[in-house]
């Protein structure tokens, strides 16, 4: 007689404190990284003529270095408040398909905790959410905090800059516009699975995105286009491996399903 079947491990989605202070945590070596991009934006925030606190709710509301770069270059007076918000939306996205990416921990999120999430969510913590995810993490936590962590760091680079204002100058191709990018390569390193899996994707996006860019398509076109080729690619070649992968076994851990956290309503 065959005895019980063995519990299958809990893999069930979660959402801690615990989660989110080691997300906040995690973000601390990248704040030197985001430094001279937000001191750019604070020191042409404050050459456009914004004030300290019109600068800072920026950062705070907006939240997205490339976009807010992009409206201020569009700034003038009267703003352009239609054509600085159509240019935002183009450049942000790329933030839908990352979204669908996560649906796994965001799909059993509700309340504070989803839209939370949502609102602090950049290409850092989206990137680190999913290194987390392929190391086997479950607590949903873990992405707020770095996004909580993110943005903090943010209103404080932005400010800084703004105050310094005029007495930093940071000439156009300077080295620190590389550290913010330095700062996203050396998350890639953690996501990398080898190159059967990722050699393929990654090589097709970067060289879309190139010679986008070299044929004179307008940004984020060139950002765009290698990002969708790159995904669809990578996303073939998971439904491929997908189905050449034999179905598990009955009582396994693939085949227990998923609930929401307890709890996990906001």
């Amino acid at each position: 007689m065959e005895g019980p079947a063995p519990h299958a491990p809990d893999r069930r989605v979660i959402f801690t404190r615990a989660g989110i202070l080691r997300g906040a945590r995690d973000t601390l070596p990248l704040w030197l990284g985001m430094l001279p991009f937000g001191l750019v934006v604070g020191i042409i925030a404050d050459a456009k003529g914004l004030t300290f606190l019109e600068t800072v709710l920026m950062s705070a509301i907006v939240y997205a270095g490339a976009a807010q770069l992009l409206a201020l270059e569009l700034w003038t007076d009267p703003a352009p408040i239609g054509a600085a918000a159509l240019a935002a939306l183009v450049v942000n996205i790329r933030m839908a398909p990352m979204g669908a990416a996560l649906a796994g921990w965001l799909d059993r999120l509700r309340g504070w905790r989803l839209w939370g999430t949502l609102a602090t969510m950049v290409d850092h913590s989206f990137a680190m959410a999913v290194r987390e995810q392929r190391a086997g993490g479950r607590d949903a936590g873990y992405l707020l905090g770095v996004g909580l962590g993110l943005w903090v760091a943010w209103l404080l680079c932005t400010a800084i800059g703004h105050l310094a204002g005029s007495a930093v100058r940071v000439p156009p191709g300077h080295p620190l516009y590389f550290a913010s990018v330095a700062a996203f390569l050396s998350i890639m390193v953690g996501l990398w699975r080898g190159p059967r899996v990722d050699l393929g994707p990654w090589v097709v996006a970067g060289l879309l995105a190139v010679a986008a860019h070299r044929a004179g398509l307008p940004a984020p076109v060139p950002l765009l286009g290698g990002t969708l080729a790159g995904a669809a690619l990578g996303a073939w070649i998971e439904l491929r491996d997908q189905a050449r992968r034999p179905p598990p076994a009955a009582g396994s851990a693939a085949s227990a399903p998923q609930g929401p956290a307890p709890g996990d309503r906001g």
